[in-house]
Parts: C-alpha cells; sequence; structure tokens
C-alpha cells in the first residue's frame, strides 16, 4: 500500500500534546504505513522530545512534500510561534491558544488542498482557544466551520465499541431540543457511511433512545415515539440495517457484544461515558492511566480527520508520563480510512 501522508497537529503547547506526538512518532513502527508530518512549533517539539527521553530529529520543512517519512526524524511545518522558554506548562494562554487554533487551521488547509491525505489532531484548551479570540466548542466545530461542512457528527471508537452522536457540546436542555426525527436520520446515514469506510459493507446501527426506558411507553416523555422511531424506520426505507430506539441502558452492552457494529446516541455523555469505559483504564495506586485506547473521528467532512479521545491534561504536562496510545490509534485509523478514500491498496 502506498503511505498516506498524515498532518499531526501538535496541540496545546502547554499540554501533554506535543508530548503524545513525539512518544508515537518514537515506535518505527509508525512509519511503515504512513508519512507523518506534524504541524507546530519546532521548539515545543524539541523540548517535549527532551522530556520523554525520545531521540528523534526535530527537523523543520516547508511543506508535506519535503517530509522524508523516516524513523528516527521527525518532519515537522513549523509555523514559528512560540520562543525558547516561552509558554508554561499547565498554564492556560491566549498564547498558546493562539497556536494550537493556527496548527489546525494550517493542517486543515493542506487536506483541503490535497496535500496530505488526512489531519490527526492532538488535544487543544477550548478555554486557551476563546481567550486568544478564536470562538469555537472545540476541534469538531472547527473543522464544520473551515471546510463548510453542515452535516457532520462525532464519532468515537475503542477496540470494544464505536458510538456517533447526534448532539456533543451544548448544554442537556438544549441537546434534548436538538433531537429531532431529520437529525437522527442524518446521523444515521453518517454512521453508514463511516463504517464503510473502515470496510464494513452492511453495517448493524443502533440507535439509543433519550430517555430512560425509552420513555416506558410515554411515562417519561414522547421524544422517542416523535422524532427517533420515524428516523430509524425512514433509514429502514432507504435500505440502511437500523434498529431502535433501544434503551440506553442496555444498546451499548449489546453493541460490545456483538450485535451491533455502532451506536448512534443522543448526546455527549450518553456516548462519552461507555466509551471511555471500555477503552481507559487508571492505576488507582498511582492516579495515572495505563491505557488510553480510544479515537475520535469527525465524519461527514470533505477531508479524514481523526484525533485522540482525551484533553490537555494540563495536570500532567511536562512530565513526560503521557500516554501514547490514543495518538497511535488515531493514526492507524487516519491511515485506514485514507487508503479506503483514496485507493492507496
Amino acid at each position: 500500500m502506498s503511505r498516506p501522508i498524515l498532518a499531526i497537529t501538535m496541540g496545546d503547547p502547554a499540554g501533554v500534546g506535543p508530548e503524545v506526538t513525539v512518544k508515537a512518532l518514537g515506535h518505527d513502527e509508525q512509519y511503515k504505513t504512513c508519512v507523518p508530518v506534524v504541524v507546530g512549533d519546532s521548539e515545543a517539539l524539541r523540548r517535549a522530545a527532551e522530556i520523554c527521553g525520545v531521540n528523534a530529529q526535530i527537523r523543520s520543512i516547508r511543506g508535506p512534500e519535503e517530509a522524508r517519512g523516516e524513523a528516527g526524524v521527525i518532519d515537522v511545518v513549523d509555523l514559528g510561534l512560540l520562543k525558547p522558554g516561552g509558554w508554561e506548562y499547565g498554564a492556560v494562554s491566549p498564547l498558546c491558544g493562539e497556536a494550537a487554533f493556527r496548527y489546525v487551521e494550517r493542517g486543515i488547509a493542506l487536506a483541503m488542498e490535497q496535500r496530505v491525505h488526512a489531519v490527526v489532531t492532538a488535544p487543544l484548551n477550548k478555554a486557551a482557544m476563546n481567550l486568544a479570540g478564536h470562538h469555537y466548542a472545540g476541534h469538531t466545530e472547527i473543522f464544520a466551520d473551515l471546510t463548510g461542512t453542515k452535516e457532520y457528527a462525532m464519532m468515537l471508537t475503542s477496540p470494544a465499541l464505536r458510538v456517533i452522536h447526534a448532539t456533543t457540546h451544548v448544554a442537556m436542555r438544549e441537546a434534548c431540543d436538538r433531537v429531532t426525527k431529520e437529525r437522527v436520520l442524518t446521523v444515521i446515514r453518517l454512521a453508514k457511511e463511516a463504517m464503510e469506510m473502515l470496510g464494513i459493507e452492511k453495517p448493524r446501527i443502533a440507535v439509543a433512545g433519550l430517555n430512560a426506558h425509552c420513555s416506558e411507553n410515554g411515562l417519561f416523555g414522547d421524544e422517542e415515539k416523535k422524532w427517533i422511531a420515524p428516523a430509524v424506520e425512514a433509514a429502514k426505507a432507504e435500505g440502511i440495517c437500523a434498529d431502535g430506539p433501544i434503551p440506553p441502558d442496555t444498546v451499548f452492552v449489546k453493541a460490545m457484544g456483538g450485535m451491533y457494529d455502532i451506536v448512534v446516541a443522543m448526546y455527549h455523555d450518553q456516548g462519552h461515558i461507555p466509551l471511555k469505559l471500555s477503552g481507559f483504564k487508571m492505576d488507582p495506586s498511582t492516579g495515572l492511566f495505563t491505557s488510553m485506547s480510544g479515537v475520535n473521528t469527525t465524519v461527514g467532512l470533505p477531508i479524514i480527520r481523526t484525533s485522540v479521545d482525551h484533553g490537555t491534561a494540563f495536570d500532567r504536562a511536562g512530565r513526560g508520563t503521557a500516554n501514547e496510545e490514543s495518538m497511535m490509534d488515531a493514526m492507524e485509523m487516519a491511515v485506514t480510512m485514507a487508503a479506503h478514500k483514496f485507493s492507496l491498496n
């Protein structure tokens, strides 16, 4: 297979993004499947490599066309936004928020220009980004805005579970209002599209209810009857293998048991909690994560975007203890989707 070029945006410099980036690229096997190109600042990457004990050359390049794709060499499109010692780990700052936004902006531009096959994002800090004047709820909304995408959804995957969300970064009261037949049907279609990009030809899609016990025949609400069930029926009429609404307290167990390929969740925590329970593990004696397996993918964009499924972890930044597993998973997902989209096999 031809190796896809991945633009890796290194995230907020004050967080663990640079650390998980250099640690992931410290694994030689990553270079067997892709040509990674970091979009960020060489100064932050050098500092992260030193902290993490990663022995690699940090090589500044002007564009992805100059990337070598060689183990031991981390190629970086250097935006030059940081000076040595010019930022502090673990601190929310407009400087770092501005830098993180600019890395993402450049990564999106490279993908839209078809100079890279996919964008993989390390975490940014929403507060820092908003302090810098970029008023977005997160990566998903940035990608949608800068690519002109109207219909999109967040998909999370772990080795045991896949979840796609009808709503994400809004208050719970607003999330309930956003659960409409049109939105649920759109997300079912996006779920089908995403699964097909992962090589699943006839995906089995479970659709969760919104209320406890799917409203118990109207005792706890009527959203299932008014909006969710009609969306499922409309999807079936299109030939999509959709099932639901299914009570939220059992649908994820069924999916993990192999009955479904993906679950359509109605709101942020409904999907995030089971996904992270299935992919994250923590050592209670140290408070450190021993496994952080999970990938965030924005579905519906004209470009491929995957991401780590964790935040900036300001409380642990600069220590070299950040877990790179999620970054490696995100790169693997991007490679799979790029191979399908660009026929690289």
